[in-house]
């Protein structure tokens, strides 16, 4: 059942819960001093973030093997994965935190303590970002490093004189993801700074390009087109253990087409 709208005042009174300035049970802040406030609100805290680990240490324990040798971890890195842990409250985000537990506790090392800290100032709607971004992403010629395609470009030939644009977008706005999600993948570390290029492209080698549900061959017509795209940084790549992504079958559909002017599709 939907929640009746609430006012903003209303909306800003309920945030006193959390300054210790709401009655509760025997406690009155107005018969309480600035010091026992304080405590009051310390105990609501560390009360929150208890629960906060409990939850994502039970959702752990639900994906960590039974019939797999387990490690001690390193004491460094657990210190630092629960203080950063008990301050994950949205309900998503704390499933992803309990998956790296589970992880580490079976193969240890493939989340550093620098994604751990990034992943901690990920909102939710930024891991949905991130999620859209890694579903139009692709692995080319079997690398294990994804790249984020966002066109390709002609260039050193004469025959681009008579090319109204050398360079081709495959246009992710259209897909749900503007340049502004691009820049909020940036500023979290998930996305290297800029764009980047491949070398040209030989016309006599076909590129295997493999997508989530789906693969394509491409060879170029030319030698003179080479690929844009954008590439996850170590952060990012660490992140894509966590992201289960979605395919977008008319995405698919729409990178063929586009490659198609100058590529033989297959």
């Amino acid at each position: 059942m939907a929640q009746p709208d609430v006012s903003a005042l209303k909306k800003a009174l309920l945030l006193g819960r959390q300054l210790g300035l709401s009655s509760e049970d025997e406690y009155r802040p107005s018969n309480s001093s600035i010091a026992e406030r304080a405590e009051h609100r310390q105990r609501k805290l560390l009360c929150h973030y208890q629960q906060n680990l409990e939850t994502i240490y039970t959702i752990a324990l639900s994906h960590t093997p039974s019939d797999i040798t387990g490690v001690d971890l390193d004491p460094d890195w657990t210190h630092q994965f629960f203080q950063l842990a008990e301050q994950i409250h949205n309900r998503k985000m704390q499933e992803l935190w309990g998956r790296i537990l589970a992880n580490e506790i079976t193969k240890p090392g493939n989340f550093s303590l620098r994604t751990l800290s990034t992943l901690k100032k990920l909102t939710h709607k930024e891991a949905l970002i991130f999620e859209k971004a890694l579903g139009m992403a692709v692995k080319m010629n079997g690398e294990s490093r994804l790249k984020l395609i966002n066109g390709y470009r002609y260039t050193g030939a004469i025959g681009q004189i008579f090319r109204k644009s050398e360079t081709i977008n495959i246009g992710f706005s259209n897909f749900g993801m503007p340049y502004s999600h691009i820049l909020t993948l940036v500023d979290v570390g998930i996305l290297h700074r800029g764009e980047f290029e491949t070398g040209l492209l030989n016309n006599k080698n076909p590129i295997n390009i493999k997508m989530l549900s789906e693969t394509m061959t491409l060879t170029p017509k030319s030698g003179h087109l080479l690929f844009n795209y954008y590439r996850l940084t170590p952060i990012g790549e660490e992140l894509t253990q966590l992201i289960q992504p979605k395919y977008d079958p008319e995405y698919g559909k729409a990178i063929r087409n586009l490659f198609a002017k100058d590529f033989k599709v297959e």
